[in-house]
């Protein structure tokens, strides 16, 4: 069982790598400058004080941490950076198979659900944008919690597994404020179960420490420019923004699973869709408020897919069930195309559109790199404070050689206008 084991996780890692190869050509995008000279003040030992009592960037604790080893072992170079990225969505896929220990996935489940949630396209943004690794981390301790806590609800462990879910929930709520969802999707192991009342008791300091985290990020709110940069209110039209969000991330995989499953009838899959439909549905509700969009970014499905995997899966045992082996082609035949579509995908147009982002900083950095004198900004498509944070990570000349002020454009020896194409 063991080898059964290491050579699936062996598998699973070979898929994802195989997706998300073409990262490692890409140079770091936008936010990703700034971000790790953050990184470069909050992440060592002395800087934690500072970031944890900082009401906006505590909430993002881990992602600074680790990036300032990085930063610190490797250099400002992309390749390291997307290691890390890789590797933690290697871990997730790893923990998405584990999973396979709740009684209602499975082994089966699991394995399948894990292939497919290695290579979907859907959540690319949170491997392929370095500064979207927030994502992986939240998932990556939120679902080890998920864990922990199924073993204890299902009677295969005893106190340190709860500790360990203890434990790991916190570091989600250290991740990404969106953490907080997992309060609730702890319950959805007790949905049937034995056990459920007791079980409630020893939810309750998960509860807790969700109700805390939101009061402080609350509490922080005249401060905190997630607040009133406009990005999201809770006026916003979520109404329309999650059922958008919910039908994109069905498309096509999932539709076509849930069409299988109607037709074949596959009711012992029921309790399965329907937590995968709950499962979606809180994952995606933190979102679910933005004022710029009716439709979630991809990086922020990352949780939700899991609940879209757990759907596939489902749908291609059911379909393998029903053809048996005699049309095992057939079934070989929708795991190469379901491979092919989205590796394809993550190779051709999101590698293209991922380089297209990169483009302005690295105009600007070629620019400084042939030009004896200062550059005037004249029009540029991102935040300004990107591309300082840039010139001063890339090239060995101080920022102040950006020129901001058109009264000042006289003194530029180039000028720089880059617009979106």
């Amino acid at each position: 069982m063991r080898r059964h084991h290491a050579v699936a996780l062996a598998v699973l890692a070979a898929l994802a790598v195989l997706a998300y190869l073409p990262v490692f050509q890409q140079p770091l995008i936008q936010d990703d400058y700034p971000n790790i000279e953050q990184a470069r003040i909050f992440g060592p030992a002395s800087g934690w004080p500072e970031l944890l009592s900082n009401g906006v960037f505590r909430y993002r604790a881990t992602f600074y941490v680790l990036t300032y080893w990085v930063d610190r072992v490797a250099g400002p170079g992309p390749a390291a950076f997307y290691a890390l990225g890789l590797g933690l969505h290697i871990l997730c896929v790893w923990l998405v198979y584990a999973l396979g220990t709740w009684r209602l996935i499975g082994w089966r489940i699991s394995a399948a659900a894990a292939a497919f949630f290695a290579v979907q396209e859907g959540h690319q943004e949170a491997v392929m944008w370095y500064s979207a690794s927030s994502e992986l981390l939240m998932f990556l301790f939120g679902v080890l919690s998920l864990l922990c806590w199924v073993r204890l609800v299902e009677k295969q462990g005893g106190w340190p597994w709860y500790a360990a879910s203890l434990a790991s929930f916190t570091a989600a709520l250290l991740s990404k404020e969106s953490a907080v969802v997992f309060a609730a999707l702890l319950l959805l192991p007790l949905l049937g179960a034995r056990a459920a009342r007791r079980a409630l008791l020893w939810w309750l300091p998960f509860a807790a420490l969700a109700a805390g985290d939101q009061w402080l990020i609350y509490s922080a709110r005249a401060s905190s420019f997630r607040f009133h940069d406009g990005s999201f209110s809770l006026t916003a039209p979520f109404w329309i923004t999650l059922p958008v969000s919910c039908a994109r991330l069905f498309w096509v995989w999932g539709l076509l699973a849930v069409l299988i499953l109607a037709v074949l009838r596959a009711r012992q899959h029921r309790q399965l869709i329907r937590v995968a439909a709950m499962w979606i549905v809180v994952a995606l509700l933190p979102y679910s408020f933005l004022t710029y969009m009716h439709r979630i970014p991809s990086r922020q499905t990352y949780l939700a897919s899991l609940g879209l995997a757990w759907i596939v899966a489902a749908g291609f045992w059911a379909l393998q069930a029903r053809l048996r082996l005699h049309r095992s082609a057939v079934v070989a035949a929708v795991v190469a195309v379901v491979l092919a579509s989205n590796v394809g995908y993550l190779w051709t147009r999101k590698r293209q559109a991922f380089a297209q982002r990169a483009a302005p900083v690295e105009a600007l950095i070629a620019l400084a790199r042939r030009t004896n004198g200062p550059i005037y900004m004249r029009c540029y498509p991102d935040p300004a404070i990107i591309y300082p944070a840039a010139l001063r990570m890339r090239t060995e000349m101080p920022d102040s050689m950006l020129i901001w002020d058109a009264s000042r454009r006289a003194e530029a020896a180039a000028e720089f206008c880059w617009q979106r194409r």
